[in-house]
């Protein structure tokens, strides 16, 4: 017969295993968050968000603001939305394209989650775009994703973290380091969107070096599955400009680049 002790141990143990598999950053959890984020951008209210009570920050363009005062309560008409999860860092990307209403935006969004646990977000960063940014067409910019394949990659496929880490690097690196665009591997048939602007290859007309001001403020989101490295920042090389790059990697060279720049 267990003992009362005993019973109470392997309660103990119970519940300490349920909380720590609730608390577990998987991908669906993180996706899920990610999704709640687009509930409430397309409402323009908060009410879908599962904020921090302690320690919640919100960051739109670089700068901590009040969330009352974010662009994340304006209502907006979503015509395309896709998000990336990086279970390691327990956070999400997520962009979206708003090409309707008195203003359209194009925004680039990290969540992150403190201690593995995604029941509560403890970040919201936020790029947003709309008119008068850098080469900015929110319609043109959703005509060319549209037409972008992100299906999940197998295995056989899939960049490492370690690789996706160092062409998001380099890619920035490129302004003040003359070698850095010969360390990515470009694909042959990879596209570069910037706002309105769409260069293939993406190989072509890199810059090399010329700057002093690193890109710096980097915060990245790395998800294998679908090979993309998301990596918002200051783009300090060109001014100081709130900017997102993400980057996908098939079968280990670079398939396409986005650029959101503020």
């Amino acid at each position: 017969m267990i003992g009362l002790s005993s019973t109470i141990s392997v309660a103990f143990y119970a519940i300490a295993t349920i909380s720590s598999v609730s608390a577990e950053c998987t991908r669906d959890s993180l996706l899920a968050a990610a999704n709640s984020y687009i509930r409430a951008q397309t409402a323009g209210k908060l009410d879908s968000l599962s904020l921090a009570t302690e320690g919640f920050t919100y960051q739109e363009n670089n700068k901590i603001i009040d969330i009352k005062k974010g662009v994340i309560n304006t209502p907006l008409k979503i015509d395309l939305n896709r998000s990336t999860a990086d279970t390691v860092a327990c956070a999400s990307y997520t962009m979206l394209i708003s090409t309707s209403g008195s203003k359209p935006y194009v925004l680039a969004t990290q969540l992150t989650h403190k201690n593995d646990n995604t029941s509560s977000i403890t970040m919201i960063d936020t790029i947003a775009a709309t008119t008068g940014s850098l080469f900015f067409n929110a319609a043109q910019t959703l005509t060319y994703i549209r037409a972008e394949n992100w299906t999940t990659l197998s295995e056989s496929r899939r960049p490492s973290r370690d690789l996706l880490k160092k062409v998001g690097d380099a890619y920035l690196d490129m302004w003040t380091d003359a070698k850095a665009a010969d360390t990515i591997p470009w694909g042959t048939d990879c596209e570069r969107v910037e706002g309105s602007r769409l260069t293939k290859p993406c190989g072509g007309q890199l810059p090399r070096g010329g700057s002093a001001k690193n890109n710096g403020m980097r915060r990245y989101v790395i998800d294998e599955t679908v090979g993309s490295v998301d990596v918002l920042c200051a783009f300090n090389s060109l001014g100081d400009m709130p900017d997102s790059h993400e980057i996908r990697v098939e079968d280990g060279k670079v398939k396409y680049v986005h650029t959101i720049t503020v």
